[in-house]
């Protein structure tokens, strides 16, 4: 027989087994017991050397990660209200301060090729316009939803350019609303995960990506990215086939958007690390490889595109060398701008010379930050993963494959600074666990940083008013950037000032003399103030430059023509047309030209043509309307005119045109009710005033 010491350790061995095979049965997992400390978030937080929940079907956290306890039933309301009370507080701050893009107008960088000058979009959602969409890699780009959410806008609001600048507003806020929501989900933590979704939604930043119509594709993509993490962190608390395709769903909706969203899935697995600790599991890397794999295939296929249009820079234009340092310079950049916002551009000049000591410096602080990282990966896990996120998803876009002359971009920090916002929420909160006492410091101090996130943001929302604000804004903050100058030169020439144009054309051109676009401006000014040699010389210059510019045979045909070089005028906007087939601007001028010379029949193909391209070009209804009475096809006319009409209801002059048509017709009541409503539109019209009169004496005569 035993000693009584032996019984007692068999029964407490046979208990043992017996609490082992009931946690078995029932999916529990031993979780060793911590201490607790109070969470400025609300709950309690076990913390220590290791903590692992207990609860069937929960992902297990890594060493070190803070695993937030569910509040108590009794606490759970409050709770509640007090998160919603942040999301409308987030979305009320967002929409107050880029609400004043309602007034902006459309610009002159990339706006055309993306909406105003763009045929497909102008004419609205279409079957063919869905096709040309999902088919079409225009801009060496393929983001078929960017393509028909301009579509949609368009179709509604036509180019009334507030509308399409709030179009990306309630697609932005509801980014920063699913952030919050994702981040809340996987940690709990609400003031935390407030703080990084209000720098993502108001950081002056993110000002280009939300204020710029041509970043529709941003907005959407941070849009789709995180309703990705929101639908990752449901599959997670409960996986199942049914949520994991909405999170493939959703994932292919962003690469359908834009394609910097590729690097999500290597940020899911970063988040399997911390805070969901899951990546102990192989089965996180296999459930991520459907998600790769479209990563790849889109990658794949915009890279082609995109060196098709050759908007790839070649290594002989800029080298690997040079790529790499302006790469690491840049990600010491984009963390600078971030903590002092000032001096923010729409475009930065590439610098080819840059010091060794400030390239040494940026690879130096990249490295000490990232040891230092990886250092405390076990006790600070957050740290990396901001770290990483960061580096990660700025690949794409960091210059190692050059798209565009810019040595970088605000809007490309759209959604790569979120890694940098959790490093700095989690670490403050972390460090304010050890120093209670400096609470109230970090509550002010962090009320006083919003506050100037908010005020910054407002002002640099406001330089996005017009080409004009935006541009002179760019040349003021940076140096030796040539696209500024030019595009603020364009700006006063579209406005017809051109005396004003004249400084920024010229510094264009000290500073890129083989500017191409800058010599066609610069032949404008000489053109319209009627230094014709001068003017030609420009236009003779750019073409040897780019023999096949649309714009500088174009601007030379037009200056031809204001020669009465009516001849060789013909032969260039016959050129331009053979350049740019889908070119509507073309076919028109050459039709007025046709016309001028008494080629009529020529003009009306090349109105015909026009309109087919742009069916809402309002001046080629006007000129076929035209063309179409002279040949006595009065009602195909009339029926150009009311096009016309519809196109631009302001536009007093069309309703006295078709009074007059109608007059003429013998339809005299629908001649008065256009003459009365040309003078409803302009009171001092005199002719409408004299043919409405004479119009009313001669039914009165009948």
């Amino acid at each position: 027989m035993g000693t009584p010491g032996e019984g007692a350790r068999s029964a407490r061995f046979c208990a043992v087994k017996r609490c082992r095979r009931r946690r078995r049965a029932t999916g529990l997992k031993w979780r060793r017991r911590q201490p607790e400390r109070a969470c400025p978030d609300g709950g309690a937080e076990h913390v220590g050397k290791r903590a692992i929940r207990a609860t069937k079907g929960r992902p297990e956290p890594v060493h070190g990660a803070v695993v937030v306890a569910a509040p108590a039933p009794v606490a759970r309301e409050p709770h509640r209200a007090r998160e919603w009370c942040v999301y409308l507080l987030l979305i009320l701050a967002t929409f107050a301060v880029y609400s004043q893009v309602r007034h902006f107008d459309f610009l002159n960088f990339d706006d055309p090729e993306y909406v105003t000058g763009n045929n497909h979009v102008r004419a609205g959602l279409t079957w063919n316009g869905a096709v040309w969409a999902f088919t079409s890699t225009e801009h060496a780009n393929w983001f078929p939803l960017t393509w028909l959410s301009h579509m949609a806008v368009y179709q509604v609001f036509g180019l009334r350019s507030g509308w399409h600048h709030l179009a990306n507003l309630p697609i932005h806020a509801l980014a920063a609303l699913l952030l919050l929501a994702a981040l809340v989900r996987m940690t709990g933590a609400l003031w935390r995960s407030a703080l990084v979704a209000f720098l993502f939604a108001l950081h002056p930043m993110h000002v280009e990506s939300v204020a710029w119509i041509a970043e529709r594709k941003d907005v959407l993509c941070a849009f789709f990215w995180c309703l990705t993490l929101w639908c990752y962190a449901r599959y997670v608390q409960k996986p199942g086939t049914g949520r994991y395709c909405l999170v493939l769903g959703a994932f292919c909706c962003g690469l359908m958007s834009k394609s910097m969203i590729v690097t999500l899935p290597c940020v899911l697995l970063l988040l399997d690390v911390w805070p969901l600790g899951r990546a102990r599991r192989w089965a996180v890397l296999w459930e991520k490889l459907p998600l790769f794999a479209c990563a790849f295939g889109v990658s794949l296929a915009t890279y082609v595109s995109q060196q098709q249009a050759g908007a790839v820079r070649s290594l002989g234009s800029l080298p690997g060398g040079l790529r790499v340092e302006n790469a690491i310079v840049t990600y010491v950049v984009y963390i600078a701008r971030m903590v002092w916002p000032t001096k923010l551009a729409v475009y930065y000049p590439y610098n080819h010379n840059l010091p060794v000591w400030l390239v040494a410096g940026a690879g130096a602080s990249l490295a000490g930050v990232t040891v230092l990282a990886l250092g405390r990966l076990r006790r600070f896990p957050y740290l990396a993963v901001g770290w990483f996120w960061y580096l990660g998803t700025l690949v794409p876009v960091i210059g190692l494959i050059q798209v565009g002359g810019q040595s970088s971009a605000d809007r490309y920090t759209y959604l790569p600074t979120v890694g940098l916002t959790i490093m700095l929420s989690w670490g403050a909160a972390d460090l304010l666990q050890r120093k209670p006492h400096a609470r109230t410091a970090a509550a002010v101090l962090a009320a006083a940083a919003c506050a100037a996130c908010l005020v910054l943001t407002w002002f640099q929302v406001r330089t996005w008013t017009n080409s004009g604000t935006l541009f002179q804004h760019a040349v003021d903050v940076t140096t030796g950037n040539y696209i500024a100058e030019n595009n603020l030169a364009d700006y006063f020439l579209t406005h017809m000032r051109n005396e004003e144009a004249r400084g920024p054309v010229l510094e264009a051109l000290r500073l890129k003399p083989d500017y191409v676009e800058a010599h066609i401006n610069l032949g404008t000014i000489f053109r319209r103030t009627g230094k014709f040699a001068d003017s030609e010389r420009e236009y003779d210059i750019a073409l040897a430059l780019q023999p096949e510019s649309v714009d500088a045979h174009s601007g030379y045909g037009a200056l031809l023509l204001s020669q009465g070089r009516t001849g060789e005028a013909l032969g260039e906007f016959e050129r331009v047309v053979e350049l740019s087939p889908q070119y509507p601007d073309g076919h028109y001028d050459l039709g007025r030209l046709f016309d001028a010379v008494g080629r009529r029949d020529d003009a009306m193909v090349q109105f015909y043509e026009t309109i087919r391209l742009r069916p809402d070009y309002a001046e080629a209804h006007h000129s076929l309307g035209v063309s179409l009475v002279g040949r006595g096809r009065l009602d195909e006319a009339l029926a150009q005119f009311r096009t016309e009409a519809q196109l631009e209801p302001g536009n007093a002059s069309v309703h006295y045109t078709m009074g007059q048509l109608l007059a003429s017709m013998g339809r005299l009541d629908e001649a008065i009710a256009q003459f009365s409503k040309a003078l409803r539109l302009k009171p001092d019209f005199a002719a409408a005033r004299r043919s409405l009169e004479a119009t009313q004496a001669r039914r009165s005569g009948r």
